[in-house]
This record gives C-alpha cells, structure tokens and sequence, in this order.
C-alpha cells in the first residue's frame, strides 16, 4: 500500500511541480507531513544532503524520501521513476510544441512577452520553497542566520560588482574576480558545511 501512496504522491509532484528543484520542496514537504512518512527534522536533513550530493535536488529528495519511508531501494525506485515520468513526458511534447511555435511566432511581441512572463512565476516557486524551509529546525539561532545572510549576499554580490578595468589592476575587478570564485556553489556549500560543522559539532 505505501508504495501505490509513494507512487501516486509523487507522480502528483511531478506533474504539478513547476519550476522543478527547490520549487517542489515544498509539494514534498506537504505529501510527506501528510503521509506521516518522516519528522520535520528527518525532512529538513534530507534536503540538506540531496543539495550536496550529485544530481536534481527533487529527484535526489523523491530517491531518499523513497527509501526512508519503506526501508527498502524499491520505494527509492517507485518515487524517483514517479516524479520523473511526468516531466519526461511533458517536456518532450513541449519541446516539440516549442520548436512548432517558436518557428512560427518568432517575431512576436506577444509570444516573447509570454515567455519572459513565466519567468516571474518559476521566482515565485523558488521564494515559497525557501520560507517553507525558514524554520525553526532550520534556523536554530542567530548564527545560523548569519551563515544564511552571508551565503545569500555572496550568491548575488557578483552580479552587481562591475567591472571597470578590462586589463584586471583594478581594485574592483580584483574584488569581483575574488567573490566569483568564492560565490561559485560547489565552494559556498563546501565553507557553510565547515563553518557549521566547527560551530555546532
């Protein structure tokens, strides 16, 4: 029975979960509080690993929420194979739509104004994943909004530090070159970890 309920829940996510990634953490969170599946602190360590570890961090987050809810690599299986199927088959007759329309429409305002539009509503997913994970299991106390506050400033500092010397001695394209390579998220996943590690361990 849970694995029909695995299934069914996460071929809904699939289907339903525009914006894919952090934008249907959320969509999870919800089936798995729903189900009694796992903790609100289980979830939250599960997030956590499926962004470290290789691979789309829904896909990642359906494989292990499979498994710890069955204890079994079937139930890993079911949920990948069921938040992958709609997405599969939806983007294969998008592209194909896509393709037949951007071919005919391609000087439209109208059709460009549509897809710059969608834009806005793929941010909108990715905010309300966000303030779903900004609780208190997540934020333990006033360091670990630090840590969040200074991730958040390096993720975006780069793009608004111009760059003003072409031949690199500039003070500011030394700086932005700098917060480049530490902004890069291989990088920031890596120091969050170590300074969590050596607050909280």
């Amino acid at each position: 029975m849970i694995f029909l309920q695995l299934f069914l829940s996460f071929l809904k996510i699939g289907l339903f979960g525009f914006g894919g990634g952090l934008a249907i953490l959320s969509l999870i969170q919800h089936e798995v509080e729903s189900h009694g599946w796992m903790t609100s602190e289980q979830f939250v360590d599960i997030v956590a690993v499926s962004q470290v570890t290789p691979g789309p961090i829904g896909i990642n987050c359906a494989t292990y929420v499979g498994f710890t809810a069955t204890n079994s690599v079937w139930g890993s299986v079911i949920a990948t194979s069921a938040i992958v199927l709609p997405s599969l088959v939806i983007m294969l007759l998008l592209c194909k739509l896509y393709f037949v329309l951007n071919a005919r429409f391609q000087r439209s305002i109208y059709f460009q104004q549509t897809m710059r539009m969608l834009r806005f509503s793929v941010l909108g997913l990715i905010a309300a994943a966000a303030l779903c994970l900004m609780t208190p299991v997540s934020f333990i106390d006033w360091r670990s909004w630090v840590i969040f506050v200074v991730v958040s400033v390096l993720t975006i500092a780069p793009q608004y530090i111009q760059m003003t010397d072409s031949n690199g001695k500039n003070a500011i394209y030394l700086l932005r070159k700098s917060v480049q390579i530490i902004s890069h998220p291989i990088i920031l996943i890596v120091l969050a970890g170590l300074v969590g590690y050596f607050i909280y361990a």
